[in-house]
């Protein structure tokens, strides 16, 4: 607040108005954590004054070595969104199959079901009711657990991975609009380039006429 304006109480829509924005700013913080926002080149000339910008080439390289960290963080982000959307529909199968068990759990009839033996080679089996089931952890761990107990775990895996999935679809989007912010920075700073050499062109051609 600048001293003329000491002592004077904001209205309170405007001050309303001015908590919300903040706290949008900062969940949208938080919510991309990690990815810096691109901020959008305005003024051209005030850009161009600023340390390492002391030519367009110079701004345009600083500009595309943020750019080439974008594309960095898309990739990584796309391999995660590719190993959930892999991971989620096995998770979902798995627990298909635990929800039956628990249904025969409590009968004394054998289940019979296929299970992979290789690549495209299934081995028909006969398993009796049971509590205990064994699921993969990853890293070549396996542990045993009673069925509610796996059920529990994961119900609770699946719920993290969508979650996950959708921050990821999020953050993607976020970043493809960081990618247009420096896409529309770099043209700025070419057309000022363009512009600058226009005119220095046109007043050596004065001076020499």
């Amino acid at each position: 607040m600048s001293p003329a304006e000491e002592g004077v109480v904001q209205p309170l829509s405007k001050m309303a108005t001015t908590i919300d924005n903040s706290h949008t700013a900062q969940a949208t913080k938080k919510k991309h954590l990690g990815i810096p926002e691109a901020v959008f080149v305005e003024d051209v000339d005030s850009f161009m004054k600023q340390p390492g910008n002391e030519t367009a080439d110079a701004a345009l390289r600083r500009l595309d070595e943020q750019y080439q960290k974008y594309k960095y963080m898309e990739l990584n982000l796309s391999q995660k969104k590719l190993r959930l959307k892999n991971q989620i529909p096995q998770i979902t199968q798995t627990l298909e199959i635990l929800r039956h068990m628990q249904k025969k759990k409590e009968t004394t009839e054998p289940m019979e079901t296929h299970f992979l033996l290789a690549d495209n080679v299934y081995c028909k089996a006969t398993v009796p009711p049971t509590e205990k089931v064994c699921l993969w952890l990853g890293a070549n761990v396996m542990l045993e657990y009673d069925i509610d107990e796996a059920q529990a775990l994961l119900e609770k895996n699946l719920s993290t991975a969508s979650r996950n999935l959708e921050t990821l679809v999020e953050d993607l989007d976020f970043l493809r609009d960081q990618f247009t912010t420096i896409e529309v920075n770099m043209a700025r700073v070419y057309n000022w380039d363009v512009k600058r050499r226009s005119k220095e062109n046109l007043l050596k051609s004065a001076e020499k006429s």
